[in-house]
């Protein structure tokens, strides 16, 4: 759908989160988006160069605390999601935030600012940051919002300092979980975390990439 068609989308429902438009894509057929973003720059109108460069609507990162001794372990969290109406164990995750879009590396400003709001964790030179895929869509059946995959590892021993006190507006927290690679793989294979609970995509991407041992390249 290129800029010639931005007459056809029509806004239905428009909050600072999130918008739902009607894509009509023929006289009498309507095809719904629920988007993070301004009509202008939906991914249904961008131009295929324009596609390509895109910046995503979020950072999720998958965090790993690697020991002097050699032991690895991924950085989980509970975080209460509302469509579900429970905590799930998540990766650290947060908006893309404008000025973030300016910056010299969009994805890793964003992911250190969330880090730092999600966990009190402040990134230094001994650790390692890198980008595992630029940009998912979490449902292209439903909505153009997406999300990058950036890994973080934490050269360091203990996780002293760790704190979810930074959370704003509607965040809420309810620990952190510390994960070893045995446990990793059992939540792989149940497909729920130790209290028997469904999580998100975006932390069964973390976990893959954890075990799959690619974060070490």
């Amino acid at each position: 759908m290129a800029d010639s068609k931005k007459e056809q989308i029509e806004t239905l429902f428009d909050e600072k989160f999130l918008r739902v438009y009607d894509l009509k894509y023929a006289p009498t057929g309507h095809y719904y988006n629920a988007s993070r973003r301004a009509k202008d720059a939906l991914a249904a109108v961008k131009e295929e160069n324009e596609f390509k460069e895109m910046l995503p609507d979020a950072v999720s990162m998958v965090v790993i605390f690697k020991g002097s001794d050699g032991e690895a372990k991924l950085l989980l969290t509970k975080e209460y999601r509302y469509p579900v109406g429970r905590f799930l164990l998540s990766v650290p995750a947060g908006l893309m935030d404008p000025e973030d879009a300016d910056a010299e590396q969009p994805l890793f400003e964003t992911a250190r600012r969330e880090l730092m709001e999600e966990a009190g964790l402040a990134l230094t030179e001994k650790d390692r940051i890198s980008i595992v895929n630029p940009l998912l869509f979490s449902s292209p059946g439903m909505t153009d919002e997406s999300n990058a995959i950036v890994c973080v590892v934490v050269e360091r021993d203990g996780t002293e300092g760790l704190s979810q006190t930074g959370a704003v507006g509607q965040e809420k927290f309810d620990g952190f979980v510390l994960t070893d690679l045995k446990t990793a793989k059992k939540y792989l294979k149940e497909g729920r975390d130790a209290d028997g609970i469904f999580y998100s995509v975006y932390t069964w991407i973390g976990l893959m990439w954890f075990v799959s041992g690619m974060w070490k390249d």
